[in-house]
């Protein structure tokens, strides 16, 4: 009896022992990479720029200024707007996409997901890039519409543009709105449309009785995941878009580089952050309301 409880200890021990192995590099890289980093933020927020890279003093300063200055009011309104119209134009052509995977593409579902997913493979910057090309004064789009005889000569209207940042950003950020709305429609219960088949719905009724609601979960997921990076990005606007397409993260990134204001571009950093968790609680208030039925 007791070399049972023995082994039974042992493997106990060395169940936990496993555990805590596989547990510790998921937790270090939690720790250093985002608590840690969090912190640090949290810290230069509330210090005095001297010029070093941890500032001086304590001061609230920092925070004084963003809420007193109508430019990051502006700027920050700006870039919700952007993210909202980013975030509407992915969704609204990203469930079609996801739609047609989940229900009509049979033994095509395989290579359709691979080629979703294709843009993953290249640079983010390469793909932007490649908008530039085409919206540029000389590009794809103004000599397509040239030689359609629609224009007589190359426009400015496309590139650097707040509508040049939504189109480049919407097309970068499709997949993150596919894959969640498709795994979101994958997991409705055939049953369900076959009950609604069977009572008489229409097509369209079923649609919007079944197939909407119960993917719901998956749109707002979608949503979270566009509209959460793009209000910070920098990169799209400052090679696309114009001084009317300013983002606050534009703002942040120049805290930290020309300007070497590490302790205010903090503060603005913080600031985007509880914005963007004011966005999450409402989006998870409407993802209890509007969440799955089945």
């Amino acid at each position: 009896m007791s070399t049972i409880v023995a082994t039974q200890a042992q493997e106990a021990r060395s169940s936990s022992g496993f555990r805590f192995a596989m547990l510790l590099p998921g937790a270090l890289v939690t720790f250093l990479l985002i608590l840690f980093a969090l912190g640090l933020v949290l810290f230069l927020a509330f210090r005095g720029n001297d010029g070093s890279l941890l500032g001086v003093g304590l001061t609230i300063g920092n925070f004084v200024t963003v809420a007193t200055d109508p430019l990051y009011w502006t700027v920050t309104l700006r870039s919700l707007v952007i993210a909202g119209l980013v975030t509407l134009a992915t969704v609204v052509t990203a469930y079609p996409v996801a739609y047609y995977l989940a229900f009509h593409a049979g033994r095509r579902r395989g290579l359709l997901l691979f080629l979703v997913t294709l843009p993953f493979w290249t640079s983010y910057l390469l793909r932007v890039f490649a908008w530039k090309i085409v919206l540029a004064y000389n590009g794809v789009l103004n000599s397509a519409l040239i030689e359609s005889g629609i224009w007589s000569e190359p426009t400015l209207a496309f590139l650097n543009t707040p509508a040049a940042v939504v189109v480049t950003l919407a097309h970068a950020y499709a997949p993150f709105a596919i894959l969640p709305i498709y795994v979101a429609l994958d997991t409705i219960p055939k049953s369900l449309l076959e009950a609604a088949s069977d009572l008489g719905a229409r097509p369209f009724t079923a649609f919007r009785r079944v197939v909407l609601p119960n993917s719901m979960p998956g749109v707002l997921a979608a949503a979270l995941v566009v509209f959460v990076p793009t209000v910070g990005d920098y990169v799209t606007p400052a090679m696309v878009g114009g001084p009317g397409s300013t983002m606050i993260g534009t703002l942040i990134q120049s805290q930290f580089g020309k300007a070497n204001d590490w302790p205010f571009g903090a503060a603005l950093s913080v600031c985007v952050m509880l914005v963007i968790l004011v966005v999450v609680l409402v989006a998870r208030g409407a993802d209890r309301r509007f969440g799955s039925r089945t």
